[in-house]
């Protein structure tokens, strides 16, 4: 028997072990079309590779796969292929907490290796899928893909960005980590033009394509802070920072990082940084936390809040006595 053929049996055989807890060595050679010593010997072949086939005697007894050092290669059929890539799929789209960037890696491998049948299969299915969960913006999946790809190889993208006045520009940049705030997601990577670190919404982004230029990686700041400092403070005219007279995680837990970002502070006190393009709408944000609060800056938001308290005084009407 050549190599291949032998090659070939053993992942069978693995993928059989994979398939339920236990297996008679008479049920592997029905099942393979061999004798019970070719069991034996790939039997010894897997735990060879370090795999590890346990083995009962007697009645009842039979071969199943022991818990390893290491994950063995995974043997899916068509049907545990597609579920497993659109679980992934919908993961990687914020509805399992905490397993968004674990479940983009696990999908990039795994669609790397889809035939394209069944990664047809894998679109349609999750096109026609929908979740109850809060409001965000949605996201390309294939997009994620390209994205979480290009992060794990060290690849440039190119791709054209909408800024926020809707002009549209090519953009080459060398991806670190995306980054999502559960209602939208974002890419930090180093823009080769500016030469400098950018934040880039993946709403905006199109005609995205990863290419085969690798780069070399870069000291870069920490992706999450970095993505938060951007979208809380960097697009707006107006910067407030407000003392809050509030524990900091009883802040945090109303203000969303893409709001504004809160620092610790002392004595029941913290800091909220917050960002806007109109002071009256910071006034009303801050004032509708519920907190006694201190304006530190700017000057013009405490001209805001005197504004917003003569509108609320004059529609609440006279005071009853």
């Amino acid at each position: 028997m050549t190599v291949e053929a032998t090659t070939e049996r053993v992942l069978r055989l693995l993928a059989l072990l994979q398939r339920r807890p236990a297996w008679t060595a008479a049920e592997i050679a029905a099942e393979l079309r061999v004798t019970d010593r070719s069991v034996r010997r790939d039997v010894q072949r897997l735990r060879a590779l370090g795999y590890p086939v346990h083995a009962a005697a007697g009645v009842g007894g039979g071969y199943r796969l022991g818990a390893g050092t290491r994950l063995p290669p995974l043997l899916l059929d068509d049907e545990e292929a597609i579920a497993t890539a659109v679980s992934l799929r919908l993961a990687s789209g914020g509805t399992v907490a905490g397993a968004q960037e674990a479940a983009l890696r696990a999908l990039a491998k795994l669609d790397q290796v889809l035939p394209a049948r069944l990664r047809a299969e894998v679109r349609a299915v999750h096109a026609a899928t929908e979740t109850l969960v809060g409001p965000g913006i949605e996201i390309d999946a294939e997009l994620l893909v390209t994205l979480a790809r290009a992060c794990r190889d060290a690849v440039r993208v190119r791709f054209r960005y909408a800024g926020r006045d809707g002009a549209e520009s090519e953009r080459t940049v060398e991806p670190v980590r995306m980054v999502t705030t559960g209602r939208r997601w974002y890419l930090m990577a180093w823009d080769v033009d500016r030469g400098d670190w950018r934040t880039f919404r993946l709403d905006r982004m199109r005609q995205t394509t990863a290419t085969t230029w690798r780069f070399r990686a870069r000291e870069h700041p920490d992706p999450v802070a970095h993505v938060r400092r951007a979208v809380a403070e960097a697009p707006y005219r107006h910067l407030a920072r407000v003392r809050v007279h509030a524990p900091s995680d009883a802040l945090r837990a109303l203000v969303p990082p893409q709001v504004g970002r809160v620092e610790d502070g002392r004595d029941g006190w913290c800091v909220l940084v917050v960002g806007g393009d109109d002071l009256d709408w910071l006034a009303l944000h801050v004032a509708r936390l519920g907190f006694e609060a201190e304006v530190l800056e700017p000057a013009e938001l405490r001209q805001a809040l005197a504004r917003l308290a003569r509108r609320l005084a004059a529609m609440a009407g006279p005071a009853i006595a």
